[in-house]
């Protein structure tokens, strides 16, 4: 990107003073990100992708609206909000964004300094400090009104819909692969019904609405440098209303595991209970004493589900022409498909397992 376009958009934040220097941040894929720095400090700078979110007013304020209130719950619970919470520096007019002349739009972050992102565990401990981030931060956010937040992505976990969209792109058969995909349409097809569970559940008053973070991935937690303890989940573009048990469920379908994502060898791929159980374990520990029994009970869906659905993503754009997903090769996506569906299946193999989890917690809870 020209030094001059971001040079024109920082002119926006001359309070922070001078700047030393800015370079690309990150590993992100959405976003444009710089780590900015002054004399003073350091922050960070992203030019905000618009083609994924066009609703860039109701973007910023609900990032804005849960990270002051994540700071106010952090204070009062005498911890350090600038180590622990995110915060949206307003440009000179008090404005949450800025476009440059290019309409381009830009907004800056604190940067949380001593911190560290991992793109991958290490360790069972590295695994349970995600859950736990991503649990405290339902914690936290509990009386947050959820109505109050736009949908950046609508319909974004409404697995109900992603089916449709798939059955639609079998109709449509836009890049004649419908006939090599047969097996894969067909395991979608009888997890049909599985797809509304939770809808329904929702639809029916048994699961409530809470502020989710809808990418609930080990980068989106920063650590400290030296206890390499939870601090603070970043990344709250998709933050909306959502349900506990999709949360929970992504940190699953990410970290649950021992393959890559994309995996040619199926037979490299393995659910690892044990370490779903970490998550449980994490997750709760902080969530635990918020979360309705009922959603306790639904963290096995959770993970099946939002499993389950990425790889219908997958699948659906692959059908399509593999415009969504990046990809580097051919099938790619089919194959990230296909590795979403043989952790489904391993889930449903030990789903006994997986749902004493959550009775193991609600019994020792009850004593």
């Amino acid at each position: 990107m020209e030094k001059e376009i971001i040079e024109q958009a920082l002119k926006s934040w001359k309070k922070i003073g001078e700047v030393v220097e800015f370079i690309p941040y990150g590993s992100g894929h959405i976003n444009d990100t710089f780590l900015v720095t002054t004399k003073e400090k350091q922050y960070i700078l992203q030019r905000i992708n618009t083609n994924t979110f066009r609703d860039v007013d109701g973007l910023m304020s609900n990032i804005d609206e849960v990270t002051s209130f994540l700071r106010e719950k952090t204070l009062e619970e005498g911890k350090d909000a600038d180590r622990e919470a995110m915060s949206v520096v307003r440009c000179d007019d008090g404005a949450r964004y800025t476009r440059d002349d290019q309409g381009n739009c830009w907004r800056m972050l604190s940067y949380i300094e001593h911190s560290v992102c991992l793109q991958k565990a290490r360790n069972e401990q590295d695994l349970f400090e995600c859950a736990a981030a991503f649990g405290k931060f339902q914690y936290l956010l509990t009386s947050f009104p959820a109505e109050k937040l736009s949908e950046t992505i609508p319909q974004f976990h409404d697995t109900e819909n992603r089916y449709r969209n798939f059955e639609q792109a079998v109709a449509e058969d836009k890049m004649g692969r419908v006939a090599l995909v047969q097996q894969e349409i067909e395991f979608l097809r009888q997890r049909k019904e599985d797809c509304s569970y939770m809808v329904n559940l929702q639809k029916r008053g048994q699961l409530p609405l809470r502020v989710t973070h809808n990418d609930t991935k080990l980068n989106n937690v920063l650590l400290d440098e030296t206890t390499m303890k939870g601090l603070c989940v970043i990344d709250l573009d998709t933050v909306m209303p959502g349900l506990a048990a999709n949360d929970f469920g992504d940190t699953v379908r990410f970290g649950a595991n021992d393959c890559k994502e994309d995996e040619e060898d199926q037979s490299k791929v393995h659910f690892l209970l044990d370490l779903y159980k970490v998550c449980v374990k994490g997750f709760l520990q902080e969530a635990g004493p918020i979360l309705t029994e009922k959603e306790i009970m639904t963290l096995p869906w959770g993970a099946k589900l939002m499993t389950l659905e990425c790889g219908m993503r997958f699948l659906t754009d692959y059908l399509d022409g593999d415009h969504y997903f990046k990809i580097s090769r051919t099938h790619q996506n089919l194959d990230r498909a296909r590795t979403q569906f043989t952790l489904v299946r391993q889930m449903e193999a030990c789903w006994d397992e997986m749902v004493g989890a959550s009775k193991e917690y609600l019994d020792a809870k009850n004593q």
